[in-house]
């Protein structure tokens, strides 16, 4: 398990499927609040190696996520906001193999910023589920790990121009 050192920084990782805008939105939070960003370590996996994945991806993906992260921490006195984090890969592993990541746990985030599938897919080289089926049942999976980790989360459920607003309110009370 990858843990913080003593007083690190607190960690707010956004969370859901493919397409809901969880970069741009982690990207502007980071920059609004002056603090580290750590993107999306599986999309540069994936534009590398390609989509065709196998759990051992996911189990290296969620390492070198979480050691990105705790990294950030250890730079940082103000919040590190990530584009995901191990629990959306064991969502991933879940949607991609109806199992979790082998033995693996890692720090839970502070706080998950819950982004809901209410957004139209764009389609990009490493995008796998589009069809509104498949993103329904990935946001169930998504919720499931959440719950099932007792995370700390919160849905983005404000009209799309006011989720970046009701995330740094949440972010501020955290």
């Amino acid at each position: 398990m990858i843990t913080p050192a003593p007083n690190c920084s607190k960690v707010v990782a956004l969370h859901g499927v493919e397409s809901v805008g969880k970069s741009t939105l982690a990207a502007s939070l980071a920059e609004r609040l002056g603090c580290e960003w750590v993107p999306e370590y599986g999309r540069l996996y994936c534009e590398v190696n390609g989509t065709d994945l196998s759990a051992s991806d996911l189990e290296r993906i969620a390492a070198e996520q979480q050691a990105q992260i705790a990294a950030a921490q250890t730079r940082s006195d103000a919040a590190v906001i990530t584009d995901t984090d191990w629990l959306m890969t064991e969502a991933w592993s879940e949607m991609l193999f109806d199992e979790p990541l082998r033995g693996l746990s890692y720090r839970i985030a502070d706080l998950y910023l819950h982004l809901p599938p209410d957004l139209a897919f764009v389609q990009d080289s490493v995008r796998m589920f589009g069809e509104d089926g498949d993103r329904q049942r990935f946001d169930q999976i998504c919720r499931k790990v959440l719950a099932k980790a007792d995370a700390n989360w919160i849905e983005l459920d404000a009209p799309i121009d006011k989720r970046f607003d009701q995330a740094l309110k949440a972010i501020a009370e955290l």
